[in-house]
């Protein structure tokens, strides 16, 4: 998405405007306001990517030092990586902005119950309610009871 299309969502919420536990949930400022975070979040994502793509476009040359090599090859690694997990992140960020258009965004996929507004502030793309998440962990270390 470009810089200008992230620009251009109409402002639902003041400026300075946090949701809060006191509001009606997932009113329009709500999701307007989470709909921007989760946007600008994806925009960054995607403009760390592209100056990775330039970065390793630019400083790909052998060197003639080994050990240079190996500590440029070992970095470019590291970076490619955590593009990586970007990548899946923005598949992530783009569910979480279908829900918003689907009307299921902040609404825990296994209970139905409201995620709760600290925990999307803190993890925008949660599709899990904690008590939810707090089971799913169990089940997967095996201490489930």
């Amino acid at each position: 998405m470009s810089e200008a299309a992230v620009k251009q969502t109409e402002k639902l919420y003041p400026e300075g405007y946090t949701p809060t536990d006191d509001e009606e949930f997932m009113s329009p400022q709500m999701l307007a306001f989470f709909k921007d975070m989760l946007l600008d979040w994806r925009y960054q994502l995607e403009q760390e990517s592209t100056a990775t793509v330039k970065d390793l476009q630019e400083n790909s040359s052998i060197q003639s030092d080994l050990n240079d090599q190996a500590s440029l090859e070992y970095e470019q690694t590291v970076e490619l990586r955590t593009r990586d997990r970007e990548r899946k992140l923005i598949t992530k960020i783009d569910e979480a902005l279908d829900r918003i258009e689907e009307g299921e965004f902040g609404y825990c996929e296994e209970t139905g119950d409201p995620i709760g507004v600290k925990r999307l502030l803190a993890r925008p793309i949660a599709t899990l309610c904690i008590e939810a998440k707090r089971r799913q962990e169990k089940q997967e270390t095996g201490y489930a009871g």
